[in-house]
C-alpha cells in the first residue's frame, strides 16, 4: 500500500517501540488500542504515550515479543484498519546494531564453477539478484541467514557478467549495485564479476621505511601530474601516464614520476582515486574533478584507465603504477573518503539499510558536518567493518603503504584505533593521516578523531592548521599573513610548529602526530596567496617569501608535507577552489618547472639535508626537548640549536622574515653551511663564524661534535 493511502502510519523506532501518526482527519486521530498481527500471532499493544504533533497524534506503542525483521507486519487500528509496519528510526539505535553485528565476508565468492553472493540487509523484506550476460538477465532469490545476510549460490561460471540487486524495504523496491562491488561497468551503473586470481601481482616489496618522521608527503592528482601538454608523457591523464620512464618536458628536464624520484620524497599522496562522480569515465577530458564526490569505494576510478570498459584494465593498471612507484624507492598513500557519500538518496548504502549508515540529529535530520548532506557515521558496527574492510583491500591487493583520511573529524576514534591496529597486523610501517578539524557532526566531542583526541589516536598523524596559518596565514583571510610572510604576531606559534607542535604551546603528545604543511590541494596555491597580499612586491621577493614558508616545513620537526609544484611556485591563476575547475588551472605546468629550475633544486637541496641529518625528523617529544634550544636573538629573527648526545652532528638554523639584514655571530666558533638564501645542500658550501642574514632567508649550518 502506498503511503498516500494509508490510514494512519506504524514505524518501528525500537527493537521494543512502535510509533504509530493517526491523522486528525481520521477519526480526530482517536484509537483506544491497536493490534500487532503477524501471521497467525495477534495481541494488542500496550500504549506508553500520546503525543499532539502537528496534524498527527503520536501513539509510543510497547510490545513483549522480539520484532521478526525480515518479514511484514501489520497493525490493526480500533476502528478495523490494518497498515503494515515500516522500519523506521530503529536501525540508528545500539540494540539493532548489536542484534545484527556480522563478522563474516560480504560481497562475492567467485569460483569457475561456482560464485556465492552476500549482502547484509536486515530490514529488506525480500531481495533479488539481478545478473546480466550479454542480452539476456536472470532474477534470482536470495535467502536470508543469520545477522540479516542474504546468501545465494549460482552454479555457473559468472565471470565477467553484470549484476546488481533489488532490494524490498517498507514495501519499496530498490535497485543497487553492491556496496563491496570490485568491478564495475563503466560509470559504475553495476557491477562485474571478476576472478581475483586474475589480477596483476606486484613485483616489488615496498620500499624501506619505519619511522614516521622520516617521511616526506607529496600531493598530486592522477591527472593533474601528467595532462599538461609538455610534460613528456605519452599516457597523459592515465594510470600509465605515471609509469613511463625518463620523462621530460622540451627543455629537458625531469617530469612526472621521473621527476619526482629526482626531487627525493619518500611517500607520493594521490588524491581520490577510487570511483566517483563528477566525470563521466567514457569521455574524462570532458570534465575534471578532484575526486571528493566517492560512488564505489574499492573499484579505482575509471577515467584514469587506458579502458574503463575493460573491468581488470582499472585495476592492473593501478597494481602496476604502485609497483613502478616501489620500484622507484617511493611509497604511495592514498587519499580516501569514508566521512560522506556523493549523494545519501542514491548511495548503495541507502537503498541496503535505509537509515543506518548515516548520522542523524535528534529531529531525525541527517547531519551535515561534511558540508555535503551526509555523514557516513562509522561508529556503527557494520559501517566501522566497512571501513575497516575497504581498508584492507586497499592494502593487501594494491600495496597501498598509506592513507589519508579525508575529514577525520567526521569519523570516530575507536574506527581509526582499529584501522590502525589492522594496518599494524599488516605492516605497521603503512602511514595514517588526515584531516582532523572539529566538525559539526552528533558524536560525543571525547568520540571524535579530530585534534583535540590526538592524544588517543595514538600514530595517527593529523594536519597541523597551527602550522599552516601560524607560518603561512589564516586559510580563511586570504589577506592575513603568517610568520614567514612577515606578521610578527605569530612569533611564538613559529617557534612552537617548528619545535613539532609538542609541548605546553603545541597541540601534540608527540612529533608523529603532526603533518607540516603551507599548501595543498585546498584553497589557494601559496604563490598565489603572496601575490595577492603582496602586489606591490618584485617577483625576486615573493619568490624569497614562498621560499623561506616551504623551508620552514621541510626544517620544522614533524612530517613535511608538500603539494605538487609547490616547489616551482604553483599557480591556479588565483582560484581557491579548483575542485572541478579545468585542466589549465589544475594542470602542473611542466614549463613552470624548468623556468623556476632554481627553485627546485633549492627543495631538492632542503631535503637532501634533512634525510642527512636525523636531528632534524626526531621522533619523540623527550628527544625534542632534550635536542632543541632558541637562541635568545633579535625579533623577530628565530634560530633554534638541534643538539644530542645520541647524534654526532648540531644542527642551527636562523630564520629572517623580514625586509631587513642580520648580522649574526654563530655560538661556538667555525660552522659548516649547508643552507643560504639562494642554495640548499647535503655537503658544506663553507665555513663560517659569523653571517648576514639577507630579507627573507633562511640559513642552516653544521658543527660536527668534538670526540676524544
Amino acid at each position: 500500500m502506498n503511503d498516500s493511502k494509508k490510514a494512519f502510519y506504524a514505524y518501528l523506532d525500537r527493537v521494543d517501540l512502535i510509533t504509530l501518526l493517526l491523522p486528525y482527519d481520521y477519526h480526530q486521530g482517536q484509537s483506544k488500542c491497536f493490534t500487532y498481527i503477524h501471521r497467525d500471532e495477534r495481541f494488542e499493544l500496550v500504549i506508553e504515550g500520546i503525543e499532539e504533533i502537528n496534524d498527527f497524534r503520536k501513539y509510543y506503542c510497547s510490545f513483549p515479543h522480539p520484532f521478526p525483521f525480515g518479514v511484514i507486519c501489520y497493525i490493526e487500528s480500533e476502528h478495523g484498519d490494518v497498515i503494515e509496519v515500516d522500519i523506521g528510526s530503529v536501525t540508528r539505535t545500539p540494540e539493532f546494531d548489536e542484534l545484527f553485528k556480522y563478522e563474516g565476508s560480504l560481497g562475492y565468492e567467485y569460483q569457475p564453477h561456482a560464485t556465492t553472493f552476500k549482502v547484509w540487509a536486515p530490514t529488506a523484506t525480500a531481495l533479488q539478484l539481478e545478473l546480466q550476460h550479454g542480452d539476456e538477465t536472470e532474477m534470482i532469490d536470495l535467502i536470508r541467514k543469520q545477522k540479516g545476510v542474504w546468501q545465494v549460490t549460482v552454479s555457473m561460471d559468472v565471470h565477467e557478467w553484470r549484476y546488481c540487486y533489488h532490494i524490498c524495504v517498507n514495501g519499496v523496491w530498490r535497485e543497487a549495485v553492491d556496496p563491496y562491488v570490485k568491478a564495475i561497468t563503466p560509470n559504475g551503473h553495476l557491477g562485474v564479476i571478476i576472478d581475483e586470481n586474475r589480477y596483476k601481482h606486484p613485483k616489488t616489496a615496498r620500499p624501506p621505511f619505519s619511522i614516521m618522521t622520516d617521511a616526506i608527503i607529496y600531493e598530486t592528482h592522477i591527472r593533474d601530474m601528467t595532462i599538461h601538454p609538455n610534460s613528456g608523457v605519452h599516457h597523459k591523464g592515465l594510470y600509465k601516464g605515471l609509469t613511463d620512464a625518463n620523462t621530460s618536458n622540451i627543455k629537458g628536464d625531469s617530469t612526472a614520476l621521473n621527476y619526482m624520484k629526482e626531487l627525493g620524497v619518500t611517500h607520493i599522496e594521490f588524491l581520490p582515486l577510487n570511483h566517483f562522480a563528477g566525470v563521466d569515465e567514457t569521455r574524462p577530458d570532458d570534465r575534471y574533478n578532484w575526486g571528493y564526490n566517492p560512488l564505489h569505494f574499492n573499484v579505482p576510478q575509471g577515467s584514469y584507465a587506458s579502458n574503463p570498459a575493460a573491468p581488470y584494465t582499472r585495476i592492473n593498471e593501478l597494481i602496476e603504477l604502485i609497483d613502478v612507484i616501489h620500484q622507484n624507492g617511493m611509497r604511495v598513500i592514498l587519499d580516501v573518503v569514508y566521512n560522506h557519500v556523493y549523494e545519501r538518496e542514491t548511495s548503495s548504502f541507502e537503498k541496503f539499510v535505509p537509515g543506518y549508515y548515516f548520522r542523524h540529529d535528534l529531529n531525525g535530520t541527517p547531519s551535515n558536518g561534511t558540508g555535503v548532506g551526509n555523514d557516513i557515521a562509522s561508529d556503527r558496527q557494520m559501517v566501522r567493518k566497512f571501513i575497516v574492510d575497504s581498508i584492507t583491500y586497499w592494502t593487501n591487493t594494491f600495496k597501498v603503504d598509506g592513507f589519508r583520511f579525508d575529514l577525520m573529524g567526521i569519523l570516530d576514534v575507536k574506527t581509526m584505533k582499529l584501522i590502525r591496529e589492522t594496518l599494524d597486523s599488516i605492516d605497521s610501517t603503512i602511514l595514517m593521516i588526515g584531516e582532523g578539524w572539529d566538525l559539526n557532526t552528533p558524536l560525543a566531542k571525547e568520540e571524535k578523531a579530530n585534534i583535540h583526541n590526538q592524544d588517543r589516536l595514538g600514530a595517527i598523524a593529523q594536519f597541523n592548521d597551527q602550522f599552516r596559518d601560524g607560518i603561512k596565514g589564516n586559510t580563511f583571510n586570504l589577506y592575513d599573513c603568517g610568520y614567514a610572510l612577515g606578521n610578527h604576531y605569530y612569533y611564538q606559534t613559529a617557534k612552537t610548529v617548528l619545535k613539532g607542535s609538542v609541548g605546553q604551546q603545541g597541540i601534540f603528545n608527540e612529533p608523529f602526530q603532526t603533518v607540516n604543511y603551507v599548501e595543498v590541494h585546498d584553497n589557494h596555491t601559496l604563490w598565489d596567496k603572496i601575490h595577492i597580499c603582496f602586489p606591490e612586491d618584485t617577483d625576486e621577493s615573493k619568490r624569497l617569501r614562498h621560499r623561506l614558508a616551504t623551508a620552514m616545513v621541510l626544517l620544522a620537526q614533524g612530517i613535511p608535507f608538500l603539494h605538487s609544484g609547490q616547489e616551482f611556485f604553483r599557480t591556479k591563476k588565483g582560484e581557491g577552489n579548483s575542485y572541478r575547475s579545468p585542466d589549465c588551472v589544475n594542470q602542473l605546468d611542466w614549463m613552470a618547472r624548468s623556468k623556476y629550475k632554481e627553485n627546485v633544486e633549492y627543495v631538492k637541496g632542503l631535503i637532501a639535508f634533512r634525510k642527512k641529518y636525523a636531528i632534524l625528523r626526531l621522533s619523540s617529544t623527550k628527544l625534542i626537548n632534550e635536542a632543541v634550544s632558541f637562541l635568545d636573538i633579535e625579533k623577530p629573527l628565530l634560530a633554534y640549536l638541534l643538539s644530542h648526545h645520541k647524534f654526532n652532528d648540531d644542527v642551527l638554523c636562523y630564520f629572517n622574515p623580514t625586509e631587513k639584514e642580520y648580522k649574526i655571530t654563530l655560538p661556538n666558533g667555525e660552522w659548516q653551511l649547508y643552507v643560504t638564501q639562494n642554495q640548499a645542500s647535503p655537503h658544506s658550501l663553507g665555513n663560517y663564524s659569523n653571517m648576514t642574514l639577507p630579507p627573507f632567508s633562511c640559513y642552516c649550518f653544521v658543527q660536527e661534535k668534538v670526540t676524544c
